[in-house]
């Protein structure tokens, strides 16, 4: 590489964010090539630090397998609500995205699967009508296919912005898993990074047949400061971590992000010739297709 070409790609470097970033928790200086190389995990305290939705999809889905459900759904401000398009409007152009969670499908060494991944660069994750929608329409067609449905959470909770819009998604979501899981009889497996707060982890974030998380993740409803006041009284130090929950039962397994992809594989492994039924039984199909007017016009 020429020295002119390798100062135009710093300087393009620079302009996407520059070389360096700092770690949260312990301050350490990182260099970001390298910190993308190890999947975000600081290499001084092995703290995970954020990923975008993008970066997780490389990690886990096989290179040329995957194929996007829904790329161009975007919110129409149902509310007028006070400066939401021009946030959603600037939250698109830093992000490149259209909301806060991609869905699609792909093969994660070589087992198909369903696949959402919330980002939390969007507005913080938060929950809408069209987080709602695309997860809704991810679950009923792993429903139809049979497929093994994994959601990796990373959420601020439900988007005020959208009022009871935002928190009506729970139950949707919610009401396609029963579907899902009790009629079809399909594995879903919830991977909780951090932070999963708010409606997300009220709703489908702790529905998982399996519930994995992420060490030190931040997962709860209510901030901590809102429970002590509430209580009047302090909590432990490791509240709302991923350690906590493991500690009560709430968790099956804390795995770190670069063993994430060989955990899932041998998860799937033993799942994928168990005796499902790959289907909905007859008789709930009029209700799947309810869950939408979007599936009723198309008579999906």
């Amino acid at each position: 590489m020429s020295i002119l070409s390798w100062l135009e790609k710093t300087s393009q470097e620079q302009e996407e964010g520059g070389l360096w970033t700092r770690c949260d928790k312990c301050g350490a200086v990182l260099y970001i090539k390298h910190l993308k190389q190890n999947h975000h995990v600081c290499f001084s305290c092995h703290s995970h630090l954020q990923m975008t939705s993008r970066e997780r999809l490389q990690s886990l889905i096989d290179p040329g397998t995957w194929q996007p459900f829904d790329e161009t759904l975007s919110t129409v401000d149902p509310l007028n609500f006070y400066a939401y398009a021009s946030r959603v409007k600037d939250a698109q152009q830093h992000t490149g995205l259209q909301d806060s969670v991609i869905t699609g499908t792909g093969l994660l060494e070589g087992i198909p699967i369903a696949l959402g991944i919330m980002d939390f660069n969007f507005m913080g994750g938060s929950m809408g009508s069209v987080v709602g929608e695309k997860l809704t329409r991810l679950i009923e067609y792993a429903t139809y296919e049979g497929l093994t449905l994994i959601l990796v959470c990373a959420s601020g909770g439900a988007r005020m912005h959208e009022g009871i819009l935002s928190l009506m998604q729970m139950a949707k979501i919610s009401a396609a898993l029963n579907i899902y899981q009790n009629q079809a009889q399909l594995m879903y497996i919830a991977v909780l990074t951090s932070p999963t707060t708010g409606g997300v982890t009220a709703s489908f974030a702790m529905l998982g047949d399996l519930i994995l998380a992420e060490p030190n993740a931040l997962i709860g409803f209510a901030g901590r400061r809102v429970i002590e006041q509430t209580l009047q009284e302090k909590l432990p130090d490791n509240f709302q971590t991923a350690e906590y929950l493991l500690e009560h039962g709430l968790l099956d397994l804390i795995i770190s992000r670069e063993f994430f992809k060989p955990a899932l594989f041998e998860i799937l492994s033993f799942y994928k010739d168990s005796n499902t039924q790959g289907q909905i039984p007859r008789h709930f199909i009029q209700s799947l297709n309810l869950l939408t007017e979007e599936k009723l016009r198309r008579g999906y």
